[in-house]
């Protein structure tokens, strides 16, 4: 089994946007991702950039079963089919997250904590992408 932790977020909303993920199997991080994204994304755009690439680094290591960890309920229940996608900026990620799947014999999507170890180490690689860019937290939350 393949595990993922991805994360996605800005500074600003929208603002300067960045994504981290992981790929592990139950312990062992097997490799880490972390990328610039834009200058005008939103959180929920970020999420969804962020699951894109868990999913395609995913197919590296398994066609089988793979479980998808996010700290983005709206993401979650988006692909749970419990909330609608009403943003048509978010359709088309949706979308790709759907065609995706389709890689995967069986693919869960699970809600964790920011605290969660994993997600924290998803969330502290995507700050530093954006750190190395020039986008201080402090610039942007006064």
């Amino acid at each position: 089994m393949i595990y993922t932790n991805s994360d996605g977020g800005c500074r600003g909303n929208p603002g300067p946007g960045a994504i981290g993920v992981i790929i592990r199997n139950k312990k062992t991080i097997l490799t880490k991702y972390s990328a610039f994204i834009g200058q005008q994304v939103t959180n929920n755009i970020a999420e969804y950039e962020a699951l894109i690439k868990a999913l395609e680094l995913a197919t590296r290591f398994t066609k089988d079963k793979i479980t998808c960890y996010l700290d983005s309920e709206l993401v979650i229940n988006q692909l749970l089919g419990k909330y609608k996608v009403k943003n048509p900026r978010l359709l088309p990620l949706f979308l790709k997250v759907q065609k995706l799947q389709e890689e995967f014999n069986q693919i869960k999507y699970k809600h964790v904590p920011r605290w969660n170890y994993f997600q924290k180490i998803t969330d502290e690689i995507l700050n530093k992408e954006l750190n190395k860019r020039g986008f201080w937290k402090k610039k942007y939350y006064k």
